[in-house]
């Protein structure tokens, strides 16, 4: 079956077939459902049976994150929204089906005021112009909203007015951030950044665990079933209590965190410093004590602990969409832990992934593929893998 089945429904979206973000919506949830079943299928059944994709029961409004781009119409009205698909013109939205709806509010209220407090739309074209983006982070089970306005440059007159309309309209805001990104680049955030109200980061509860984020933490955007998708990868694992485990590519300590009442010591590592710091804060937080935190390169770690004959017991991945290097596998390889966990946003860079460690000494014990972006194309699926005994 494909998305282009004479299976389709009338997408709820006006935008549809110009935005590009919700591929499958011209799919009824169900069919969206089967086609998503037999892409896992296709692509990682060769290892083994591949379980019924777990779905979300009302797929719409899960997002918990949104970054809009400004700009002018051709009759000078300012338009905010996602470019359309492969090119970067602004396609006006007034309302997304699968974002949280306080969002598209906030986003009205600033196109309203923008005139009044001289907030230009930038052209990236002739680099003139002060507003660049909005990020717009929400906690859902906290309620937690946090605004970053992304703007070209520093001067920002009236901003404390600009915050006060803000949360006049919209109480739920609990921090307000200018970040400023003055680079001809196609990344949102800049490197520095203005707290112009709250405590600079939002909180949200995970599987019953606070996390604390900020505006370049990496964190789930659809947070009910990333409970789904964690609590599903921690019982494909079945630990006893008692194993050391690596949490590898681990972010803010999500998993790690998790994961942590479930085996004896969680060692979790990371690249990026800001997200380690983010780590060890909400370790702190949730009084959790038997996770450590390390920058550095996981594959290099991990070969560190081999070539000290250091037992780990399990690794959990999740890489990034491009999945991991053959440096990375074969480090892990040497390390030679029991049982692998790896939990993936693309499975077509999982397969690839498999088959090596397939070769090299492990079998694929379970297959659960996961709607974590309903509407979309997208799935995250788990992969529990165990070494053979030899």
């Amino acid at each position: 079956m494909s998305k282009d089945s004479n299976k389709n429904v009338k997408p709820p979206c006006p935008y549809y077939g110009k935005c590009g973000g919700c591929q499958l919506q011209n799919l009824s949830n169900k069919d969206q459902n089967l086609y998503k079943q037999k892409e896992a299928e296709k692509l990682l059944g060769k290892y083994g049976r591949v379980e019924n994709i777990l779905v979300m029961d009302d797929p719409y409004n899960y997002r918990n994150k949104i970054q809009y781009s400004f700009g002018y119409d051709k009759k000078g009205k300012i338009i905010s929204g996602m470019y359309e698909s492969n090119t970067h013109k602004i396609i006006d939205i007034d309302k997304c089906l699968i974002q949280d709806p306080i969002a598209d509010e906030i986003i009205k209220t600033i196109k309203s005021i923008m005139k009044k407090y001289k907030m230009e739309p930038y052209n990236e074209d002739t680099r003139q112009g002060f507003l660049r983006h909005v990020l717009i982070k929400t906690g859902h089970k906290t309620g937690e909203v946090m605004v970053v306005v992304v703007t070209a440059n520093h001067m920002f007159h009236g901003k404390k007015n600009f915050v006060k309309i803000l949360r006049k309209k919209h109480p739920q805001i609990s921090t307000v951030i200018q970040n400023i990104n003055s680079k001809n680049t196609s990344m949102i955030l800049g490197d520095r950044e203005s707290n112009m109200y709250g405590k600079g980061y939002i909180e949200d509860i995970l599987c019953g665990l606070r996390f604390r984020i900020s505006s370049k933490s990496f964190y789930q955007i659809n947070p009910s079933q990333t409970e789904t998708l964690y609590n599903k990868a921690i019982e494909m694992a079945g630990f006893k209590g008692n194993e050391r485990i690596i949490d590898a590519y681990c972010g803010i300590g999500t998993i790690s965190l998790i994961v942590a009442n479930k085996v004896k010591e969680v060692i979790g590592v990371e690249l990026n410093g800001d997200a380690i710091q983010d780590a060890i804060r909400n370790s702190k937080i949730n009084n959790i004590n038997n996770v450590k935190f390390y920058k550095a390169d996981a594959g290099e770690f991990m070969v560190g602990l081999a070539s000290k004959n250091e037992k780990i017991d399990a690794v959990i991945m999740d890489p990034p969409r491009a999945g991991s290097d053959e440096a990375f596998l074969h480090s892990m390889c040497q390390l030679n832990p029991e049982k692998i966990v790896y939990i993936s946003c693309n499975m077509e860079t999982q397969a690839r992934d498999l088959e090596y460690l397939v070769k090299n000494g492990y079998k694929v014990k379970g297959i659960q593929p996961v709607d974590m972006f309903p509407q979309t194309g997208h799935v995250e699926c788990i992969a529990l893998i165990q070494r053979e005994i030899m």
